[in-house]
């Protein structure tokens, strides 16, 4: 590994007991690892679920809230008491950790998005492990879809680091859902996501967690087309250190060969698009296959209000689908007025700032 960076995402069901508490010793078996991985010479970046599991007893209830009140004012109470808990497991290990709130609004826009990436990046330079914790209280998609493995996709994206693990409650990926089906076979290597290993992936796993196989591989989408190689698989007392290497049963996802840069990152998982574009059989083809520009000429259908430099979505006019997304050159209005030409001519998205998504 190149710079030994290594970001880790623990969900709430490898950290709490069956009763859908804060385990306190398998925090401590989680930080041991990370202890002994940081005294080995890795850069470590620790993205934790668990703050809801941590605060919801203090506030009277019996069991894991389903309301999403509820859930944010358990996180609320639950924060500081779960970051509490890390940081002395930590520091009985001489380490020195530091907590970063993320939530989706600081990738989404371009400037938090990069000023997110300067503060990963100085913390990480310090060689110091840390914990990155989405802030919970008010991100409320990640109560609803288990976001943090979403986030750690792109932290480590933003990151470029080495590897992604991704901690769950089963071993990888199976070909069924192996609690359901003795049959079921554990995938080692997937070299492309495909539509299929979408399929693979069942619900939400244990009830004291959001999260489940399916988004663990929208992460792995996202990460392995940043450049990033994921491996999922299931935390015992030695996960964290014997994942590094792959020993334990998982499913690796290897890296895709041609990766976003930081700008198509951004523009292909982050970006808010504005409007949306239809375009023609010819240029899909040439934008999706060729690399091309998007001219003025293919564009069909127009949806949506959208100024000069704002993020557009393009589809397909014959299937429907998303292509991709990009900057606009022009405002509606001036686009409009070309179109009306008999022969429009120009550039509507250059390919500098395009990205596929197909």
């Amino acid at each position: 590994m190149k710079d030994n960076l290594i970001v880790f995402k623990v969900g709430t069901s490898s950290l709490t007991s069956p009763a859908g508490d804060l385990d306190p010793e398998k925090i401590k078996k989680i930080t041991l690892q990370l202890a002994q991985l940081h005294q080995a010479g890795y850069k470590l970046v620790l993205v934790t679920s668990g703050s809801i599991a941590a605060g919801f007893r203090r506030l009277g209830f019996d069991k894991r809230p389903r309301k999403v009140a509820d859930k944010q004012a358990a996180a609320a109470v639950g924060q500081g008491l779960l970051i509490e808990e890390y940081t002395r497991s930590l520091l009985v290990q001489g380490v020195v950790s530091a907590q970063i709130l993320l939530t989706q609004d600081d990738f989404a826009d371009q400037r938090r998005y990069q000023n997110a990436q300067t503060a990963l990046n100085v913390t990480v330079d310090w060689q110091r492990n840390y914990d990155d914790t989405e802030n919970d209280t008010i991100a409320i998609d990640e109560l609803k879809v288990g976001d943090n493995d979403t986030l750690s996709a792109q932290v480590a994206s933003l990151l470029k680091a080495d590897l992604l693990v991704l901690l769950t409650d089963v071993p990888g990926l199976y070909s069924d859902n192996p609690r359901k089906n003795p049959d079921a076979r554990p995938i080692p290597i997937i070299n492309e996501i495909t539509p299929q290993i979408f399929a693979m992936a069942g619900g939400t796993g244990s009830s004291n967690g959001t999260g489940g196989m399916a988004t663990k591989i929208k992460a792995a989408d996202m990460a392995t087309k940043s450049g990033v190689p994921v491996f999922i698989c299931s935390a015992d007392s030695t996960a964290l250190v014997d994942a590094v290497h792959q020993k334990n049963q998982g499913t690796l996802f290897t890296a895709n060969e041609n990766a976003f840069n930081q700008k198509k990152q951004w523009l292909a998982f982050y970006a808010p698009a504005k409007a949306r574009v239809y375009i023609d059989h010819g240029a899909v083809h040439a934008m999706a296959r060729e690399g091309s520009s998007l001219l003025i000429s293919g564009i069909k259908q127009v949806q949506g209000n959208f100024k000069k430099d704002d993020i557009m979505e393009v589809y397909s006019l014959k299937s429907k689908k998303l292509i991709g997304k990009g900057k606009a050159r022009f405002s509606r209005p001036v686009l409009e007025e070309i179109l009306e030409q008999k022969h429009p001519e120009g550039i509507f998205i250059h390919r500098d700032d395009w990205v596929t998504t197909l």
